[in-house]
């Protein structure tokens, strides 16, 4: 079994700053078993959307959009990713999913963290 368990996301003024984190739980995370790790966003009316990844090694990749105000980075011994999220803009606003690969078996979503930023 396993579980993700997400949080930090919240009400941010433009400009202002936010980090989501999303934390793996359970057997189904076991040693090794975590491949890549991402960040999708889903505004409403619009569609799901990469934010950020993160591979095993490290690399990142990120959405034009966010470049240089975003940093995915990741914890494999607390099964944890994160984003921290810097110069927010309104158009930013949506519902955050951390999303984890494994390397046997299904990927895990997490339930989703609202983040506004108002103008």
């Amino acid at each position: 079994q396993g579980q993700l368990a997400e949080s930090g996301g919240g009400l941010v003024q433009a400009g202002g700053s936010l980090r989501l984190s999303c934390a793996a739980s359970g057997s189904n995370f076991g040693i090794n078993n975590i491949n890549a790790m991402g960040w999708y966003r889903q505004a409403p009316g619009k569609q799901r959307e990469l934010v950020a990844a993160i591979t095993r090694g490290g690399r990142t990749n990120y959405v034009d959009s966010v470049k240089g105000r975003f940093t995915i980075s990741r914890d494999n011994a607390k099964n944890a990713v994160y984003l921290q999220m810097n110069s927010l803009k309104p158009e930013d606003t949506a519902v955050y999913y951390c999303k984890i690969d494994r390397v046997i078996g299904p990927e895990y979503w997490g339930q989703g963290t609202q983040v506004t930023v108002s103008s």
